[in-house]
């Protein structure tokens, strides 16, 4: 015998797919992402920005307060006072030390403007020269166009 979820007609499966389609929105509708709830980036987004507003806040008290508060409060233990300033300055150097390194990277790999590297390379194409006939061949192959016929349409005003 035949399972009653078999489809075997066009129409059954019209009907099978509109019935499926309103038992879904009959759902509740608490605005969830679909039926598995919440994606997990928007999870971790969520946590991040709230571990970065608590850690700001703690910073800023350690760094702001004073010591007889921060006692008052007790709390004895926590790392010296050059550290609040120390390590956003070391941050700030680092970072910048990098932009520096990876821009005199790019200008050492940069070949210089009188190279010939900058004109030619390993996958550079001579146009070809092929015994077919402008009939055979309406589409010439892909080339690279010279740098004297460059040269001969740009700066030869020809007219």
């Amino acid at each position: 015998m035949a399972d009653s979820c078999s489809v075997s007609s066009p129409r059954r499966i019209l009907s099978v797919s509109k019935r499926r389609k309103a038992r879904d929105e009959k759902g509740p509708g608490f605005g969830l992402s679909g039926e598995h709830g919440p994606k997990p980036s928007e999870v971790y987004g969520f946590v991040g920005s709230i571990s970065t507003v608590v850690a700001t806040a703690i910073y800023l008290i350690w760094a702001y307060l004073p010591e007889s508060f921060l006692h008052s409060l007790g709390i004895y233990y926590y790392p010296s006072r050059y550290w609040a300033v120390a390590v956003p300055v070391y941050v700030m150097v680092s970072i910048a030390l990098a932009l520096m390194f990876y821009i005199g990277l790019n200008f050492l790999s940069t070949p210089s403007p009188t190279s010939f590297h900058i004109i030619f390379d390993e996958f550079s194409k001579e146009p070809s020269i092929s015994a077919c006939s402008e009939q055979d061949q309406p589409i010439q192959p892909i080339s690279d166009i010279g740098i004297n016929r460059i040269n001969e349409l740009m700066f030869n005003n020809k007219k």
